[in-house]
Order: structure tokens, then sequence, then C-alpha cells
């Protein structure tokens, strides 16, 4: 194919992605109040609020959004993998799917576990702070503001073992160089979720810990596919 024709699958991969974004973000308008009543149904205040005229609005305009492109994520990521596949080798495309079937279910583990586990300990922690006189008044806006930042923080990070895998199946990093160097990767787990959680010990852990936990099955997992990787290219190198 020439550079052209690149682009013109190029161009016509970015058109059908932001279309189904688009119609799923339609759809999900219509759905958006009710949406917005179960997020905010196990909350441990008794209602948000909106400080302006066109708050509400446009925290139902960017749940559809949000909720759109999550419903789009996988379908964006096969479009992806049939615009790489046809550089690949046979062998390369038979572990394309299950990266992008593994990639997308990582995704959603992390927005899931973060939605139903860590915010509303998070949320009970953080306004246990209140007292007689000081109660909360949180608007409805930074609530969503809150959850969405730290769903689509887990959705990203649980997506490590997919970039540890891919990034020792290319010969980048070797899985016994991860292992010999698991201090470094403390530290940068933890730098990175002291940044992407609220400032509280109780959210760092509960996202480090998870993400410790993925980080050392990945490299056990690119052990298995590493070595198996190396068994194949010896069959295929002998006479």
């Amino acid at each position: 194919m020439s550079f052209l024709e690149h682009l013109g699958d190029l161009r016509k991969l970015i058109i059908q992605s932001l279309v189904l974004f688009f119609v799923l973000s339609i759809i999900c308008w219509f759905l958006s109040g009710r949406i917005l009543d179960l997020l905010i149904s196990d909350l441990p205040v008794d209602s948000l609020y909106f400080l302006s005229p066109i708050e509400a609005f446009m925290v139902r305009m960017k749940i559809s959004f949000v909720l759109g492109l999550m419903m789009a994520f996988p379908f964006i990521l096969f479009k992806i993998w049939a615009f790489v596949s046809p550089g690949l080798f046979a062998h390369e495309k038979k572990r394309v799917y299950p990266m992008v079937v593994s990639s997308s279910a990582l995704f959603y583990v992390g927005v899931f576990f973060c939605y139903f586990i860590l915010i509303p300990t998070v949320l009970g922690f953080l306004l246990s702070f209140g007292t007689e006189f000081v109660n909360p008044l949180i608007s409805v806006s930074a609530y969503f503001a809150f959850v969405a930042r730290l769903c689509f923080a887990f959705g990203v990070v649980f997506q490590i073992p997919i970039v540890v895998l891919l990034m020792s199946m290319l010969g980048i990093v070797t899985p016994g160089m991860l292992l010999r160097q698991w201090r470094y990767g403390v530290v940068v787990v933890f730098v990175g979720a002291a940044v992407l959680t609220p400032p509280d010990v109780i959210s760092l852990l509960m996202m480090a810990l998870p993400v410790l936990g993925l980080y050392i099955a990945s490299i056990l997992v690119a052990f298995v596919v590493v070595r198996k990787k190396k068994s194949d290219e010896r069959e295929v190198m002998r006479p």
C-alpha cells in the first residue's frame, strides 16, 4: 500500500471511531439522568447540588461522553489492530487479538474496581473529617470530576500487564531485568499512585497494591511467553 492509501485507512479508522463514539454518547444522553441518580445513590451524603443553572446540564453531557468513550473503547482498539495488522507476521497477528481482548477487559476491571471498591471507601474516609458544625456540601460537577478522574486512572494503570508483556515480546526489556529491578518498579508505582489519587493514604494504597500485584503477575506471564517465543524460534531454525 502507498502512503496515501495508509492515510486513507487511518482517516477511515478515525471517522468510524468518532461516529460510534458520538452515536453511543447520544444514546447515553437519554439515559444520563438515571445514570446520574445511580452514581449518587450510595453516597454517604443526602444529596448533591448544582451551583449554576448550566452545571447539571454540563455534567449530564460529560457523563454521556465518558460512557460513550468507555463503550467504544474495544471497537477503537480493534480498529487500531486492523490498521497495523498488514505490517505484522502471521505469528504476531495471532497474539494481537488476545491482547486487545485482555486490554479491554483489564480497562473495565480497573474502572469497576475503582467505582465499587475504592471510591466508597475513600469518600467515607474523607467525609469522616467533618464535624457537628462542618457538613459536606458537594457540587455534582466536583463529584463527577472526582469519580471520572479516578476511574479513568485505574482503567489506564490496569494496562500495565499488557505494556510489560509487549515490551518483553519486543525485546525492549526482559522479565529477568524487571524482576531484578523490582525496587524501582515499586517506587514508580507508588509515585504514580500518589499523583493519580487524592492526597490520602487510603486511596494511594488501594491503587498501589493492586497495581503491584498486576506488575508481578505480568512479569511471570512475560517469563512464560518469552520462553515459548524462544522455543518457537529454535524450532523454526532447526533444519
